[in-house]
């Protein structure tokens, strides 16, 4: 009889503990699951409040007139976007234009040529990079590309510069812009399968031109990928692209002259919108703008990166 009351207790107890597990196990699941709504539903509200602020603005000023009109100036009542539109899309692409060859080419070499050693020495510092505040980058480029630019670039080009133009802010969005895509092209590189590799170099080819013809073809959706998520980055930079671009809302005619972009107009401008009407919403339309492009962008990015994966089965 001791026996089977000990053998009761413990099933008992046994019991006690599994509900007490799937309690605890459902409470758990409970809290992650309201806390991934929570996160999924700042999305939908930063839009909203993007949204609804930017109101006053279209009920005063035709969408025409922001996206196309040339005249900024707030204290009349003008908002075009349209110079700002450019300064933003000069110093994007420019900055990806330098970024792309260069951050692929690093890519190239520490996933192909590069000893182990190296690699594992390199990969740490250009993760470094991408942690590197961008307030940091901005003041290097300011103590050290203003210069290079106003006193020997640009005159070889006969421009008189300050240094504070499109192309400083271009380059120096292009350094930022490095880890991430060399990062990126770097994990797609090594995720090629090695049968690929020893086929090419089994039928003759050297090793660039299975690089170029074997590795770069199969890996093309996730360099894209890449330079997409690239682009988020460069487009919505703000803090150093504000210090060295000048800041002066008019389509600039040479790349050595002031612009402005979207994100440091708001950062620049934000104090003083609180004396003229509309200009905050104003300003949220450009945020409005910021988020969306880059949401686009990052989406493309994801989705060409999910297609990869399905690919190659990892």
């Amino acid at each position: 009889m001791k026996d089977q009351s000990y053998d009761n207790n413990k099933l008992i107890d046994i019991k006690y503990d599994m509900n007490k597990r799937r309690i605890r196990d459902f409470i758990g699941i409970k809290l992650m699951q309201i806390i991934t709504i929570i996160v999924s539903t700042l999305f939908v509200l930063i839009f909203l409040i993007l949204f609804s602020k930017s109101i006053p603005i279209f009920e005063n000023v035709s969408l025409t007139d922001l996206l196309f009109s040339s005249l900024w100036n707030p204290e009349k009542g003008e908002f075009g976007l349209l110079p700002i539109i450019t300064g933003t899309i000069f110093v994007t692409g420019i900055s990806l234009f330098i970024a792309v060859p260069i951050s692929l080419l690093s890519a190239v070499y520490i996933s192909e040529y590069a000893h182990k050693k190296t690699r594992s020495f390199l990969r740490p510092f250009i993760d470094v990079l991408a942690g590197v505040p961008s307030v940091v980058y901005g003041l290097c480029a300011f103590l050290f590309l203003v210069p290079l630019v106003k006193d020997f670039i640009a005159p070889r080009f006969g421009i008189e510069s300050t240094g504070l133009c499109i192309f400083t802010a271009s380059i120096t969005l292009s350094v930022m812009v490095f880890p991430i895509i060399i990062s990126l092209c770097v994990e797609s590189f090594r995720s090629i399968p090695i049968e690929l590799k020893e086929a090419s170099l089994s039928v003759g080819a050297t090793k660039w031109e299975t690089i170029r013809k074997v590795i770069l073809r199969a890996s093309a959706p996730s360099v894209i990928t890449a330079v997409l998520l690239g682009f988020g980055r460069a487009f919505g930079e703000t803090i150093a692209v504000n210090m060295v671009v000048g800041g002066i809302p008019k389509i600039p005619s040479t790349l050595f002259h002031p612009g402005q972009t979207l994100a440091s107009l708001i950062a620049s401008a934000y104090g003083e919108m609180m004396s003229i009407p509309l200009y905050e919403s104003a300003l949220m339309f450009v945020a409005l703008i910021l988020f969306v492009v880059v949401l686009i962008f990052n989406l493309l990015g994801i989705i060409l990166l999910r297609k990869v994966k399905r690919r190659w089965n990892y």
